[in-house]
């Protein structure tokens, strides 16, 4: 019986690979529909770079497949291998808890609640909600999710960009990819391309009722792409600040007017303490300006029963501009000098969060002294806290804690206390990225002093629970000028890409890291280093001709500073780069040329005991390559000898991919009694953490049982 393929069908899966190859599985399903593609229409097909390009691919191996019933069981049979992503999103942990104290927002909430609720009509439901620093735009959308909690069955969302290390927030792509995780995508689900992660949006809200809510929002470009095209889910941005240019419902959240003011103080620190206070409450109604964070602050002051600070009399100077800076100078005062100092200190960096080590460094302290004036600026309004022992700014409080450093501080005491700050998270960094890949030469030998982690897992979340804090750093020192410190930092991010797959993530600071190397360190090792891993970056992203062009940088560099297995494994990248574009050819020419570069390495030098791993890697991604321009039995012959190498070395992991390589090869040739018999024998070598190969085995099983 002939198995009809349908054209849509065959577009949709293509596509679908295109946008959602993620993760080691991912990347085989591309390779194998690479393959079967270029059997189906007998020539080279790349890699389609664009939507379109995937449907013209469609189009053509349709055409083609006619009343070939073999190669349409094939396609039939790879459409159904296809993982399939959630059809709805997980509920997840809703919006974070709305604030007691919240006060008026009458209006603001019924047009926000009018725009959630209206007749679509063909227009997406979105809202702009902005207003000033501390003015309280936060606690309405989180007020608006829990009054309104039974409008959105499918699932409350909510993704607060403050949380990122650079000025201008995440890029788009990583907006997705944290919605994405907060819908409860496994990481190995979600694609790493912008336009298969709106894709894979756009699917999970498809006919969901749903809000989605994005925090501190920085530019138009980060949400566009959320812009539901489903009626029942409610797009809700915030800016804290001028409202970005979105098409949308924009809804100012003005100051609190005076009864509502006083109305917040009461409720925050009791009639009976306002009532006391009687006498300051114009002069601090009127230095709040209707602004709710400076409110609290002040309310909070009267429940401690504290005096009117002397900056805030009638008879003192101008007071702030901002009412939040006004409020952050009066918790100065609130605090022991010390606390102060070190608030002001800390605040230099910019950091994303705080930790004790962190202001222990910026300030010359103990963890332990860091920790008790972090809790004390924290119970002053200056610092507000995370989980994990952790605490963060507010943007507008650490401004002003920055700018008045210098001038109450110092110019060389802000500078000691950066450098102190950076050299501490290196210090960090490098016992963690040695504990995670305690092996590999990519990372730098763990320093003499400092905190040691326990093992590889340890390593890992230390340098996850950081992550945010070490990427600012690579553009901390390269401000101040601490380059090495940049260059290094940047360095250790290496485990975070290999075994945390936080690309999006580091990709910011790996820029800045690859262009300060050309700038002060060009055709060194490090300079060598850093291009590989920004090409590597890349190329999990997506963006295989941008990475390949840094891996060729990365070779380059080696090669001037005389590092032969560093250049040969950026060469050996560019070809895994290549491999992944469908660029079989070139990419087998290269992977030829890292084993001949190998091949330089004398007896003695660095690398030559890793030689024979090398090898069997290389080669292993020759058979790989030779795979698909056809050439299966030279693959199968490669392929064999690889799984018989890893095998003698004891390298469990490594065999099952290398029989997986060969199972495909023998499902490829239509020796699929072979083929099955690999996989039997991967199966047993995985252990069932690893969930993802073994799915792909058995869809794999499904496709020789199949093909027959």
């Amino acid at each position: 019986m002939l198995e009809i393929v349908a054209l849509s069908a065959l577009t949709a899966f293509l596509t679908a690979v295109g946008d959602g190859a993620a993760g080691e599985m991912g990347k085989r399903l591309l390779l194998s529909t690479g393959a079967l593609a270029r059997r189906t229409t007998g020539r080279e097909t790349p890699l389609p770079a664009t939507r379109e390009g995937w449907e013209a691919l469609a189009g053509h191996v349709h055409a083609c497949l006619g009343d070939d019933r073999r190669q349409a069981g094939e396609w039939a049979t790879l459409l159904r291998s296809l993982p399939e992503n959630a059809a709805a999103p997980a509920s997840g942990a809703g919006l974070p808890p709305a604030s007691r104290h919240f006060t008026d927002r009458r209006d603001v909430v019924k047009r926000l609640r009018r725009e959630a609720t209206r007749p679509a009509a063909g227009r997406p439901r979105v809202a702009l909600l902005h207003g000033a620093p501390g003015i309280g735009t936060t606690a309405v959308a989180l007020h608006l999710g829990a009054a309104c909690h039974g409008l959105f069955p499918d699932g409350q969302f909510y993704v607060d960009l403050r949380e990122d290390s650079g000025e201008l927030g995440p890029a788009p792509a990583a907006v997705l990819l944290r919605l994405l995780r907060r819908m409860g995508v496994a990481p190995d689900r979600i694609p790493p391309t912008e336009a298969g992660r709106e894709e894979l949006y756009r699917r999970l809200t498809s006919g969901r009722r749903a809000l989605v809510v994005i925090d501190h929002v920085a530019s138009v470009a980060q949400v566009r792409r959320l812009v539901p095209a489903t009626p029942e889910v409610f797009l809700l941005v915030v800016v804290s600040g001028p409202p970005v240019l979105l098409e949308s419902e924009t809804v100012a959240v003005p100051p609190l007017p005076r009864r509502d003011s006083l109305e917040m103080m009461r409720k925050v620190a009791g009639r009976e303490n306002v009532t006391r206070a009687k006498a300051q409450i114009p002069q601090a109604l009127a230095h709040c300006a209707g602004n709710a964070f400076a409110l609290k602050a002040t309310a909070l002051r009267l429940l401690a029963g504290e005096e009117e600070p002397a900056h805030l009399d009638p008879g003192a100077e101008a007071p702030e501009s901002h009412p939040v800076r006004a409020a952050a100078r009066t918790a100065c005062d609130r605090v022991r000098p010390a606390t102060a100092r070190l608030c002001r200190l800390t605040a230099l960096g910019g950091w994303p969060s705080v930790s004790a080590h962190l202001a222990s460094a910026a300030a010359g302290v103990t963890e332990d002294e860091a920790a008790r004036m972090l809790a004390e600026a924290a119970d002053a309004q200056l610092l507000e806290p995370l989980p994990d022992d952790r605490y963060r700014f507010r943007p507008e409080v650490r401004r002003h804690l920055a700018d008045t450093a210098g001038p109450e501080l110092g110019i060389p005491e802000c500078s000691a206390a950066v450098a102190r700050t950076l050299d501490g998270l290196l210090n960090r960094a490098l016992h963690a990225a040695h504990a995670a890949l305690p092996q590999s030469w990519r990372t730098e030998p763990a320093p003499e002093r400092g905190q040691a982690y326990r093992d590889e897992a340890e390593g890992v979340a230390a340098l996850v629970a950081d992550a945010g804090n070490l990427v600012r750093a690579v553009s901390v020192a390269r401000e101040y000028q601490h380059i090495d410190t940049a260059l290094r930092l940047a360095r250790a991010l290496w485990p975070l890409q290999l075994k945390a797959g936080h690309w999006d993530e580091v990709l910011p600071a790996l820029r800045i890291a690859a262009r300060c190397a050309d700038e002060h360190r060009p055709g060194s090792r490090i300079a060598g280093a850093l291009h590989f891993q920004l090409g590597h970056c890349l190329g999990e992203v997506g963006l295989g001709e941008e990475a390949d062009r840094e891996a060729a940088a990365a070779a380059s560099a080696e090669r001037e500073a005389g590092h032969l297995r560093g250049e040969a494994s950026s060469v050996e990248l560019r070809g895994l780069l290549s491999l992944h574009r469908w660029l079989y050819e070139p990419a087998y020419e290269r992977f030829v040329e890292a084993e001949r570069i190998y091949g330089r390495i004398a007896p003695g030098q660095e690398g030559a005991d890793d030689l024979p791993r090398a090898y069997a890697l290389a080669r292993r991604h020759q058979g790989r390559a030779l795979r698909g321009m056809g050439r299966l039995d030279t693959s199968r012959r490669l392929l064999e000898d690889v799984t018989g190498f890893f095998e003698q070395q004891g390298e469990a992991y490594n065999q099952a991919r290398a029989l997986t390589d060969l199972a495909e090869t023998l499902h490829d040739a239509g020796r699929n009694a072979e083929a099955l018999t690999r996989i039997a024998e991967a199966e047993r070598l995985l252990t069932p953490a690893a969930t993802p190969h073994l799915g792909y085995l058995a869809a794999l099983r499904l496709r020789c049982e199949v093909a027959g």
